[in-house]
């Protein structure tokens, strides 16, 4: 593309580009041309005219060739907002999504003081609730060392330095701790299902999106494990693939919780479901 190309030519270039390999080519390419060049939302539609410094173009053209290939815009940039939050991510961790933001909302209207968020990746749900929550007492696992080298950071970076990390497989490292709240985005796609190979899925951990016994593996051990870290009268709250509902809810009735309630995502679909360890509230 010539030096001298606008901000509209841009944009329509990258749209065109990415239009058969993105499912939000509009999307990518202004969160992706605004990065590049400084120019906000407005001024693509106020000044389609204005012309970028070459520097700036080389840099958006680079990024819409890996975004063509097939990298997340969130890689891309190294930075992805998640609620009010904008966090930095890469390859040690998955993307957050809208739908996580249901459990945030659900754990945070939780009473106690002693938060869980087992398997943490990126922090994203610890550091929503730290602070939302900056009285409470927060503790995020996560097995992989690189993912919690990244959920510190942003920690640090975002204001919330008192969440205690710790590295380990779900409740492992927590001997006799017991909380008021545990909630978790644990991986819960079946290794079988064709949607790991498509899009940006292609591109995050695999061991934090995919799950044996068709995906329920990581959710059961949550479930039965549960009992023995959560208060009496403690609540339990999962994301899940919008057809396991049915069985969450079954299993959290077997490991003795009740009031259990699946809440749906924007799509309507079953996502989050949470139950309370049957006993006296606190």
């Amino acid at each position: 593309m010539k030096s001298t190309a606008t901000l509209g030519d841009l944009r329509q270039w990258a749209i065109a580009t990415l239009t058969d390999v993105s499912p939000s080519p509009l999307a990518d390419a202004d969160r992706l041309l605004t990065t590049a060049t400084g120019a906000d939302a407005a001024a693509l539609r106020a000044f389609p005219e204005r012309i970028p410094a070459a520097a700036a173009q080389q840099q958006f053209q680079a990024w819409i060739g890996r975004r063509r290939q097939g990298e997340p815009v969130a890689y891309i940039l190294g930075e992805w907002g998640f609620m009010d939050l904008e966090l930095a991510i890469d390859r040690r961790a998955l993307i957050p999504r809208p739908e996580t933001e249901h459990l945030v909302e659900a754990a945070r209207a939780v009473r106690g003081q002693r938060i869980l968020d087992a398997g943490t990746g990126s922090g994203c749900i610890a550091i929503a609730l730290a602070r939302a929550r900056p009285d409470a007492a927060i503790d995020a696992v996560d097995r992989s060392a690189d993912a919690i080298s990244l959920a510190r950071a942003n920690a640090e970076r975002l204001g919330t330095p008192w969440i205690r990390f710790l590295i380990g497989d779900w409740y492992t490292p927590l001997g006799a701790r017991r909380y008021d709240v545990i909630v978790a985005n644990p991986p819960y796609i079946g290794a079988d299902e064709p949607e790991i190979h498509q899009g940006d899925l292609r591109y995050e951990p695999r061991e934090a999106l995919v799950a044996d016994a068709d995906g329920l593996a990581a959710l059961q051990a949550l479930i039965s494990g549960a009992p023995a870290h959560l208060t009496r009268g403690g609540w339990l709250w999962l994301e899940h693939g919008h057809r396991q509902g049915e069985a969450i809810r079954g299993l959290l009735q077997i490991h003795g919780f009740d009031a259990i309630e699946t809440r749906r995502d924007l799509a309507g679909r079953e996502r989050v479901t949470g139950g309370r360890l049957q006993g006296e509230e606190r």
